[in-house]
């Protein structure tokens, strides 16, 4: 029977319904501090039955907050701290590293952390924050930890990268992803940016690997107060937002945390959608007309694929070829 969810269904909602396809995975998802996304995720992933999942973050004593609180609710959770810093080269290689020594095979990759909107800034290796942190690292993690994804026997494996629809204030700046070193910086437009390369990179992974399998998607959770934006107020923001061509961004409708997760739930284990894999949801639903057309742009796909081997320094062999 197929759902019928729409911009208010919960994440319960939702995993009540997908429960059947929850139970027993093994899920890895990153940004699962307690009052975010992720732990939402984790949290209700947990009570409806995953067999295992890993919460990835930067700091022990927040992901022993979010374990601590998960077992309040679901005692018999089973769940494995993962320290991972998206901002670090190292600190993501060291992470795959762990991730690679475990039995389990990953059924689910949901690359959730992110940084929203900041002051500009580098990372560890000198990338421009927004760039480096939410795209460039997921792109590293996932590629690294790929041959355990693949190794999934649900035959159903699949990436999710969360988006957002402030993709709509940038493309990719292909002459100039770091903003002339700050120079030139507009924090909506570094951050939109980054939000496009979520939904290019769900593309090409899908493109490069439906062959074995995989499914990747992107999607927007929605207009939600978490703890990403506590150095702002998001509402006077949204108001200054514009996409490339000046026009504001206004199209927004407020969320709640366990509302924004509900995508989250049907892009990771919806059956119905296999056949879309690439795709962009929002709303608890594919909605690829949602999407910038460059952001669903293949040619851009590709070459936003060639552009982070080149800047991490390192190629991921494409194995449907």
């Amino acid at each position: 029977m197929p759902h019928k969810f729409n911009d208010e269904t919960t994440a319960e909602e939702a995993a009540s319904f997908f429960a059947s396809e929850i139970k027993g995975k093994t899920v890895l998802v990153t940004g699962a501090t307690w009052g975010g996304l992720g732990a939402e995720f984790a949290r209700v992933i947990a009570k409806y039955g995953a067999g295992l999942v890993i919460v990835g973050g930067r700091k022990q004593e927040s992901l022993d907050d979010t374990i601590k609180k998960i077992k309040e609710e679901t005692p018999e959770a089973n769940l494995y701290p993962l320290i991972i810093d998206l901002a670090s080269l190292t600190s993501i290689r060291q992470a795959a590293k762990e991730v690679s020594k475990l039995p389990e095979p990953i059924d689910i990759l949901v690359n959730n952390a992110a940084i929203v909107a900041s002051p500009y800034s580098t990372t560890a290796d000198g990338f421009e924050a927004h760039f480096g942190t939410n795209h460039l690292g997921p792109f590293l993690f996932t590629n690294l930890i790929l041959p355990r994804v693949l190794a999934s026997k649900t035959g159903d494996p699949r990436v999710v990268n969360i988006s957002s629809e402030e993709h709509h204030c940038s493309p990719i700046r292909w002459k100039d992803v770091g903003f002339n070193a700050g120079k030139d910086y507009e924090k909506w437009q570094a951050y939109g940016q980054s939000k496009t390369a979520n939904i290019l990179f769900a593309l090409e992974l899908s493109n490069r690997y439906k062959v074995k399998g995989l499914n990747a998607f992107s999607l927007h959770p929605g207009t939600i107060e978490t703890n990403l934006i506590n150095h702002f107020g998001l509402e006077e923001e949204m108001k200054t937002m514009v996409d490339p061509a000046g026009k504001p961004l206004v199209s927004y409708k407020w969320k709640t945390i366990p509302q924004g997760t509900s995508t989250h739930i049907v892009a990771a284990f919806d059956p119905s959608i296999k056949d879309q894999s690439g795709s962009y949801l929002e709303d608890a639903q594919v909605n690829n007309a949602a999407a910038n057309k460059y952001a669903l742009d293949e040619a851009n796909a590709r070459e936003l694929w060639s552009l982070s081997e080149r800047l991490i320094g390192q190629q991921f062999d494409s194995i449907s070829q």
